[in-house]
């Protein structure tokens, strides 16, 4: 491992992102004037919806601090920027266009983060000061928010974006890993403290099945189904060449678990203000709301489950089309092995891809759910984790040292050339 800092450029590489990321840390501290940043810590202990904004701010929005939106306006408007490629066709046609299209869709997406991030700010002093743990603001204080926020979140875009050039890994995703392990000492000096004679054996069971999610985890997002493609060559001597066509197990990672907090999360996002409407018809709709759907319940886990698989299907549709996929092999002289081309490969891929997806689903659907199985069985509530959080530092670790290596092979190849 130490052999990558005998590399100057990535050694510097390693520490401009070590740098970014101490500039990041900084940020989450700074807190935006004029509000009551007790209040709001207050009130995110018993909120698992405003809770996941925080984890994507690194705790950036206990505090309210200048980052408090953290990389969720980018996030969102990345997720809509990939189904919008393929779903309208002059934006499919430029993704196309190699480094030139790639840009151009990031320009927009970086564009409509600003929008996005303008709602966003305001939704968060909306929701806040109707739960009364804002006062009411005047418009110019008003538009002074949610500038700052909105900045703020631009400001994580930009931080991310030097990561990606200048250092190591992809920006974006750094920062969101970083984000979700800076609670991780919080969170073990609570373990421990609560840490007893009575509960060890339950604690030692939680290790080894944290110990044992994480190896799964690390498994299923690196498996892999190889279809073999074999094309023909014509020539003096005929031969056959065979490439293989790669299907993941997990093929969108962790969008459908983002999709589907967000639709999770709204019963419980709506059930206080029903319970403080005048009406009666909502106060016991918004009660019965606030008991059944929240995290600690059967009803609420149970529907988690059923739209991270819904999802992971209807997300794997978008971005893997057999029938294209096809077509492309068929074009190209290829076939499947005991599949006639076209439609009949078309047929066989689509079999294939449902399999596998339906596996990844329900994996990806434990994983959400992973915290509510743990202290239901386990009883551990101080240190739980989190299946979207997991995923996502499982995926920014391995991404992160195939990048390292792959500068280590390249620099060692140069120099063996000189």
């Amino acid at each position: 491992m130490l052999k990558i800092f005998k590399f100057p450029d990535l050694r510097r590489k390693i520490f401009f992102t070590l740098l970014i990321i101490v500039a990041f840390r900084l940020l989450a501290h700074i807190p935006v004037p004029g509000v009551n940043v007790a209040a709001i810590r207050s009130f995110l202990q018993d909120n698992v919806f405003f809770g996941l904004f925080d984890l994507f701010s690194g705790g950036g929005f206990q505090n309210f601090s200048i980052v408090t939106l953290g990389m969720g306006p980018y996030i969102n408007v990345s997720i809509i920027m990939q189904l919008l490629t393929v779903m309208v066709p002059a934006l499919e046609e430029l993704s196309k266009e190699g480094d030139y299209g790639r840009e151009k869709i990031n320009m927009y997406t970086r564009l409509l983060s600003v929008p996005m991030a303008i709602l966003q700010g305001y939704g968060i002093y909306f929701l806040l000061n109707r739960q009364g743990v804002m006062t009411n603001l005047n418009a110019f204080d008003l538009v002074l928010l949610i500038l700052t926020l909105t900045a703020g979140a631009l400001l994580l875009v930009w931080l991310g974006e030097l990561v990606t050039e200048y250092g190591i890994g992809n920006g974006i995703s750094v920062l969101i890993f970083v984000s979700i392990i800076s609670r991780l000492p919080t969170a073990a000096i609570s373990f421990f403290a609560t840490l007893t004679a009575e509960n060890l054996l339950n604690s030692l069971i939680f290790g080894l099945l944290a110990l044992f999610v994480i190896a799964a985890v690390v498994v299923v997002n690196e498996g892999t189904r190889n279809i073999p493609i074999e094309y023909g060559r014509r020539g003096i001597r005929s031969e056959k060449i065979t490439n293989y066509l790669p299907i993941k197990v997990n093929q969108v990672s962790v969008i459908p678990i983002i999709f589907a907090v967000s639709v999770v999360m709204i019963p419980s996002m709506i059930s206080a203000p029903m319970q403080a409407s005048s009406n009666e018809f909502f106060r016991n709709a918004g009660f019965y709301l606030a008991q059944n759907f929240n995290q600690n319940t059967f009803m609420y886990n149970v529907l988690y489950f059923l739209l991270v698989v819904g999802f992971t299907f209807f997300y794997t549709s978008v971005q893997f089309n057999p029938e294209k996929i096809a077509e492309d092999i068929k074009k190209r002289g290829g076939f499947v092995p005991g599949i006639r081309p076209g439609a009949a490969t078309a047929s066989y891929l689509k079999g294939i891809v449902n399999r596998i997806t339906l596996s990844g689903a329900i994996f990806l659907g434990l994983i959400a759910v992973l915290p509510f199985l743990i202290q239901s069985y386990v009883g551990t509530t101080s240190l739980a984790v989190g299946g979207t959080g997991l995923l996502i530092v499982v995926s920014v670790v391995l991404e992160t040292i195939r990048q390292i290596e792959s500068h280590s092979v390249t620099r060692s190849y140069e120099s063996f050339l000189k």
